[in-house]
């Protein structure tokens, strides 16, 4: 059951702890495969038959291919770098009781807090350096167990099993070492990125979990991981991007950052990104204003975020009869406030790509009287209004930091997005 592309996402999950690591992870692939990187600031001078990629924050990427031929449209797949986790705020070192230095730190995203105790973290991201007048990007990955958020003893705390409310600055600061590790965080996080520590101007930096990927259950039928949320949609999805050809559309890869906390930053599905690659791939071949919106009218979006298995624990809280399970195949989620942009068209497209793939698909909708989540189709559509259908793989644990999911569901999910990104199926 645990198949060659199952194993190959959770290395890449593995080896990518950071949003800033899976866009550099991605990349290195594509310059392998011959894709040419663009840039921003540079004039775009495309050609047809070839395949480039662009970055926005080194933590955000688009890929695509061109046709030989001219294109009807485009078929995008979109999903998100970025996972619930802890961000280290600026002057991170704090002396406790003459005996211990605690990093400073706050939320990213909606985490589940009690699963972040009593296992081993580290840290991740990036260092900004000023190198001959230009602001340079390092990533760094301190690749050992370094941080711990001990609990509390239940001797302490009696009522610790009938629930507890963390407090963020006051439960949830890790501990670095005794006090001999005052001054010495700079010096880690400069030597992980191959630096002197007077040279480190600025930095976005993570937690994260060290507990490494495996596969479980009586017949290795389960996986679990962190960050499946959603670095398995963007491994999987971008899996079936790298092995589909470009026929009568033009394939488009998307990965977006911050969708964790809400897509509005300048790399987020809220900010023009898309909008801008797609303007300028038009702009570059010589189409007019009209073909380009002739183009999106004929185009087509999987927003790809994992979903919600049903919890054994806790039935009660899946719909009566929307009831993803893992190993199932693809979810397609349905929200009738639009939280999830499917409708009936698109749903009809994706159920047809799917039918073709031969791969089975399931339904998800919240119970009536619970809010669910939104992701990043719906945010992505108010800047390129195009049909949108929001699937994921059903998971448990979702915005822990150890997730769990199904060891078929990736192979799904890799094969439906090569058929996708191939399909000649009118709107």
């Amino acid at each position: 059951m645990f198949s060659e592309v199952t194993k190959e996402m959770l290395d890449f999950i593995d080896a990518s702890p950071s949003c800033y690591h899976v866009v550099e992870n991605l990349a290195k692939e594509l310059d392998k495969a011959g894709f040419t990187k663009l840039d921003e600031k540079e004039e775009w001078k495309l050609e047809s038959g070839k395949s480039y990629y662009v970055t926005r924050n080194g933590s955000s990427i688009i890929s695509f291919k061109l046709p030989v031929k001219d294109y009807k449209g485009f078929r995008f797949m979109a999903s998100h770098s970025d996972s619930p986790s802890f961000k280290i705020k600026e002057n991170p070192e704090m002396v406790t009781e003459k005996a211990y230095v605690r990093l400073n730190v706050e939320g990213y995203g909606g985490m589940l807090d009690a699963p972040w105790f009593d296992r081993p973290l580290s840290i991740a991201g990036r260092v900004l350096t000023v190198e001959n007048g230009h602001i340079k990007s390092r990533l760094v990955n301190v690749d050992k167990d370094l941080l711990m958020l001990p609990s509390l003893a239940i001797h302490m705390n009696r009522e610790a099993n009938k629930g507890y409310s963390y407090n963020a600055q006051k439960d949830m600061q890790p501990i670095f070492g005794d006090e001999e590790a005052k001054d010495c965080f700079w010096k880690i996080i400069a030597d992980a990125a191959g630096i002197e520590e007077k040279d480190i101007f600025g930095s976005d930096l993570f937690l994260y979990n060290r507990v490494k990927p495996t596969t479980w259950g009586a017949n290795g039928e389960y996986i679990s991981s962190s960050r499946l949320d959603d670095q398995e949609c963007v491994y999987t999805t971008f899996k079936g991007f790298m092995s589909a050809k470009a026929k009568e559309y033009v394939p488009v890869h998307v990965v977006f950052d911050n969708e964790e906390v809400g897509s509005g930053t300048k790399q987020g599905a809220a900010s023009t990104f898309l909008k801008d690659t797609l303007e300028r791939i038009n702009e570059s071949l010589g189409k007019s204003r009209q073909e380009y919106h002739m183009a999106l009218a004929n185009s087509f979006m999987v927003s790809a975020d994992n979903a919600h298995a049903v919890h054994p624990n806790y039935t009660d809280k899946a719909d009566p009869v929307n009831r993803p399970v893992m190993n199932k195949g693809i979810v397609i989620k349905f929200n009738a406030n639009q939280k999830y942009t499917t409708d009936g068209v698109s749903q009809a497209f994706f159920r047809t790509v799917c039918e073709n793939a031969d791969v089975p698909y399931q339904i998800f909708t919240n119970r009536s009287d619970m809010p669910g989540g939104s992701t990043l189709g719906n945010i992505s559509t108010t800047q390129v209004a195009i049909n949108t259908v929001d699937i994921g793989l059903a998971q448990l644990a979702m915005h822990s930091p150890y997730e769990t999911a199904g060891a078929k569901d990736p192979v799904y999910l890799a094969k439906v997005s090569k058929e996708f990104y191939e399909a000649d199926i009118e709107l």
